[in-house]
């Protein structure tokens, strides 16, 4: 049984982009410094400061409630429910002056996604998905595309380094077969996949932090995302993805991907 976060929780998720997405934008485009982590990838101050000014407020307001982030880690994490936080998702494109990355906050209850938002703080849009309640962008009602025929599905994904050599040797021919590919845009296309712009979104890599706030917004618009397998994400998946407008696409993506 899915557990529905409470409405106070809901509201705690837009003041938690609120407070983030202040931080990021006296950032963007200023030429800050670029540091790179110790797996290769970068990270900036507005990083750094957009997670701790939404840690300080889970630790404010919600005491009880966990915490892991992308920048500084896991307190509480075995708590009922705990926030999960990627303050820049897509730093190479805020780097880089791209508004297509977002910011992702996840609630996890016993350690199943049930609640996403994905904020684009310069865009100024804001998918908000709550498991059994609908998915919305900027207040208004969304759902997922109703495209069944892959030879008209628009395919997403980061990029083709971010797969194995036979990962990509199984997702190539898929994608081949689709209308067309489009690559980049990190959580922004999961997003994407809610409002109807693309229908199926493979990736390989993700970590907790990349695809607990993005499975609630896909599958509260009416789509589906799993690993793999097939089987739901949670908090230990291992974070093979696929996120599409429903079973048909999603079936033929899972044939397609199943064996890597």
């Amino acid at each position: 049984m899915v557990v529905i976060p409470s409405p106070q929780q809901i509201a705690f998720a837009q003041k938690l982009a609120d407070a983030s997405a202040a931080v990021i934008a006296r950032y963007y485009r200023t030429g800050l410094a670029v540091d790179d982590k110790l797996d290769d990838s970068p990270v900036t101050q507005a990083d750094r400061e957009a997670e701790q000014v939404m840690r300080a407020l889970i630790q404010a307001e919600r005491p009880d409630e966990g915490i892991i982030g992308e920048e500084f880690g896991a307190e509480r994490e075995n708590a009922d429910w705990v926030w999960v936080l990627d303050p820049i998702d897509g730093t190479k494109a805020f780097i880089t002056g791209r508004p297509l990355f977002v910011t992702l906050i996840g609630l996890l209850y016993q350690g199943q996604p049930v609640l996403g938002l994905i904020n684009q703080p310069i865009a100024k849009e804001r998918w908000l998905g709550v498991i059994g309640q609908g998915c919305t962008l900027n207040g208004e009602a969304i759902t997922v595309s109703q495209i069944n025929d892959l030879a008209r599905a628009r395919v997403g994904t980061t990029g083709p380094q971010y797969f194995s050599e036979r990962s990509w040797s199984l997702f190539n021919p898929f994608q081949a077969q689709g209308r067309f590919t489009v690559y980049g845009g990190d959580g922004y296309q999961y997003a994407l996949v809610a409002t109807g712009g693309l229908d199926v979104v493979i990736e390989e890599g993700l970590k907790l932090h990349d695809f607990a706030a993005v499975a609630p917004v896909v599958i509260a618009a009416g789509g589906m995302m799993t690993d793999w397998q097939g089987q739901a994400l949670v908090k230990n998946s291992v974070g093979q993805v696929i996120a599409s407008n429903g079973p048909v696409l999603h079936q033929l993506a899972l044939a397609a991907m199943h064996n890597a």
